[in-house]
């Protein structure tokens, strides 16, 4: 019974690690795309920080991407900036990639 015992502790510690790295990646693939949002809108410097961390914050409202998604895509057409969902969703998406190479090289 303790092979068994070992092998659930091992499984349930792995499923901990891996949604760890995955809460990471998305923190910080939100910080990207608020930077990357930030620029299109013509902020800078603490103003531009500033608005990368309300779009990481916006991650917390509910589950999956859409709260992301809404608040980036609100932002950038109240600053006059046409993005289209695709081509928002598609900087999300390479954020992830981005975001997850560089968990992985910090090791």
């Amino acid at each position: 019974m303790s092979s068994f015992d070992d092998r659930k502790d091992n499984f349930e510690k792995k499923f901990a690690h891996d949604q760890a790295l995955r809460f990471r990646a998305e923190a910080r693939r939100n910080k990207l795309l608020g930077q990357w949002a930030a620029g299109l809108m013509g902020l800078k410097g603490d103003a531009a920080e500033e608005y990368a961390k309300s779009v990481v914050k916006s991650d917390f409202e509910e589950a999956g991407d859409d709260d992301v998604f809404r608040k980036v895509k609100k932002d950038l057409t109240a600053a006059g900036i046409d993005q289209s969902d695709h081509q928002i969703r598609r900087h999300m998406d390479e954020f992830m990639a981005e975001a997850i190479n560089q968990i992985k090289e910090q090791g």
